[in-house]
């Protein structure tokens, strides 16, 4: 998780600098947000422009996902307080809920999830870091083709679920020709807010898991 955190953090940490932020707010976005989709899209769409609302409601549809990983997470835990829970929850990404959801029974203690989200914590803010020096030292040819990071982890997240179902692969589509004709007559930020929700209401309808994804939930 160390070397998947900190090259991804390191393209976070340029792609802020690149956006206009100075480099302790690059590196105060990853101490008090931690949410590494979330901060390259909000810095992608600072840097074109976009509104603070647009902004705050396109990375509050992002990490909706969080309320279900968060809730699996908690029940999964050993006893604990509130306050270790709130602790816990600011930690939870992606890939500390695939590890935690996977381990075996007796090793889903709060001790092994706090040390499971130190490392990816520690790492992410490490790679912020180094992103946000490495943004003033690298040549600017290199410095500006890191910003494809943010697409490319995209697809990345996106290419298992399509491979498997075909309908989600057409949704994905149909939301970025969406995407691109209301960009087209509204600002791009809301029109990728207002094709997200439109196209999300359309996969509801005709994109469904099949027998064996249903039998795993």
């Amino acid at each position: 998780m160390i070397f998947g955190f900190i090259p991804v953090g390191i393209a976070y940490g340029i792609m802020a600098q690149q956006a206009g932020l100075l480099g302790g707010e690059t590196i105060a976005m990853s101490i008090f947000v931690f949410a590494g989709a979330s901060q390259m899209m909000a810095v992608g769409m600072y840097g074109q422009g976009a509104g603070f609302a647009a902004i705050i409601l396109a990375t509050l549809m992002l990490n909706l996902r969080h309320l279900i990983m968060s809730t699996c997470v908690m029940n999964r835990i050993k006893p604990c307080g509130i306050g270790f829970k709130l602790l816990a929850a600011f930690g939870v990404t992606d890939e500390s809920f695939a590890l935690f959801t996977t381990e075996s029974e007796s090793r889903a203690t709060p001790w092994f999830f706090l040390g499971l989200i130190t490392v990816t914590y520690t790492s992410w803010v490490t790679g912020s870091f180094l992103g946000a020096i490495a943004a003033t030292l690298l040549p600017s040819i290199l410095s500006a083709s890191l910003g494809i990071a943010l697409y490319a982890m995209f697809i990345g997240l996106m290419i298992p679920g399509v491979r498997e179902n075909f309908h989600l692969g057409f949704l994905v589509v149909l939301t970025a020709v969406v995407n691109s004709a209301l960009s087209q007559v509204i600002p791009f930020s809301w029109a990728l807010i207002l094709s997200t929700l439109l196209c999300a209401g359309v996969g509801v309808v005709f994109v469904s898991l099949n027998e064996e994804e249903t039998e795993e939930l």
